[in-house]
Parts: structure tokens; sequence; C-alpha cells
């Protein structure tokens, strides 16, 4: 005689038994994609941005001599751009040293930068020019620079140290509730299309919610102080590169 067919009993079976396996399959791998994403890509860029750190404070130690400082009452001519990928500053804040003490400042936004320290908006103001001075950093991954950018508070500095000078921002405010497409904030005179600017600001920005990106967060700042950089750090900031 010939084969009976399976029951139909057992053919269901076998189909949940695959669909099972084929949600387990793809639980596994979010997962290993979550633990890639929120540990394995800090444990690379901590190294990245270590090795960054210590390349830029040799530029800076061995590149000559350092152009002075601008003289108070006169206008600093604006600076050459560096080349994309190029790490020009350090970037040291007080109240987020945990992550941002002596975090290279890198030419550029992109992915890889990103991956490294902080990207400087290339259409920007460089360190102590008129205009604004914008960067961004990660918010979580990527060794999460800018994760605790909700302890900032109104008042605290930004040191942004660079081969000539160190120069002090002042932040004044904040906005939590920005969106990806809010792109005024890197503005020369931020919400103000087409003006002219004649502060010397920073603008640091970052994704809002903690472990999401649909939102944007930004902080901006006043320069406070400018000091040459043969004068050592500013008082009060030790530990530097």
């Amino acid at each position: 005689p010939g084969q009976q067919p399976p029951p139909k009993r057992d053919t269901g079976r076998a189909i949940v038994r695959g669909i099972g396996e084929v949600f387990i399959t793809l639980g596994v791998l979010l997962l290993l994609m979550c633990v890639y994403q929120l540990w394995w890509t800090n444990v690379e860029s901590a190294k990245a941005i270590g090795l960054g750190r210590e390349q830029i404070a040799a530029d800076f130690r061995g590149a000559g001599p350092a152009t002075p400082a601008v003289p108070a009452g006169e206008e600093a001519k604006a600076k050459p751009k560096p080349a994309y990928g190029t790490g020009f500053a350090l970037l040291y804040i007080p109240r987020m040293r945990d992550k941002v003490w002596g975090l290279p400042v890198y030419q550029g936004t992109g992915k890889e930068i990103l991956a490294k320290g902080a990207g400087h908006y290339r259409n920007t103001a460089m360190p102590g020019e008129v205009g604004n001075f914008a960067i961004a950093a990660h918010r979580s991954t990527h060794d999460e620079p800018f994760a605790n950018i909700d302890d900032l508070r109104v008042g605290d500095k930004v040191y942004v140290q660079t081969r000539e000078a160190w120069y002090t921002y002042t932040l004044q405010k904040d906005d939590s509730t920005l969106t990806p497409t809010d792109v005024w904030v890197i503005e020369p005179v931020p919400g103000k299309p087409g003006a002219t600017p004649t502060e010397k600001l920073i603008t640091m920005t970052t994704c809002t919610p903690r472990y999401g990106s649909t939102g944007r967060w930004a902080w901006w700042g006043e320069l406070t102080a400018e000091t040459p950089a043969a004068d050592g750090p500013p008082d009060g900031l030790t530990g530097t590169a």
C-alpha cells in the first residue's frame, strides 16, 4: 500500500516549530546587534579616542611656534579650514569630565569621524572666530562622549584647546526638542538666516533620546576668554593633555 500522508496535527506542529526557530534566530541576531552597538562600539571608539588625543597633543607639542593669540579688541582673521578628517582641537567640559576631557575634535561629521571623537561642521566658524563654532558627538554608542549632555547647566564652561590658544566658552541656553531638520542651530547667527554674526559662539549637538535618534539636543555658548597656548591651561583646568 502507498505511504500515508502525515497527520494534519503533525504538519501544523512542524510549521509552528519552524516559525518559532525563525523568531529565535532573529532574536539572537538582534541581541548580537545590540551588543555590538551598545558595547563593542564603545570599546573600539574608546581606543580610537585615546589614540586621537595622543596624536593631537603630540602635534601641538611638535608643530613649531604657534600663531600668537589675537590681542583683546582686535578681530581674528578667518583661519584656513583643516582638511576633512584632520584632528585640530581637544575639548574639555568639567561637568562631563568622565567622557569629555581631551576629546579629539576632527574636521567633518561623517560616521567614521564621530566614531573617534567630536566632529566639526565644516561650514561653521573655527574656534575663536566670529560666528558659530559648531560640533557634534554621539550620545550613545561609540564611547558616548555626550551621554550626559542633560547634566549641563547654564554658566558651565567649555574649553577648546588648539595649537594656538585656549578658548573658554560659557554656556547660555539649550534646546532638547529639536528635530534632525532644524539645521538653523548651526547657522552663524542661530535662527537668523543671512544675519551677519558679531559674536563668537559655540554650538554642541547630539541625538536625543539617549538611545534613539529621532530628535536633537543643542547647547549654545559664547566665547568669554582666550589665552595663548604658551600660557598653559586656564586657571582651574588641570590634568589636560
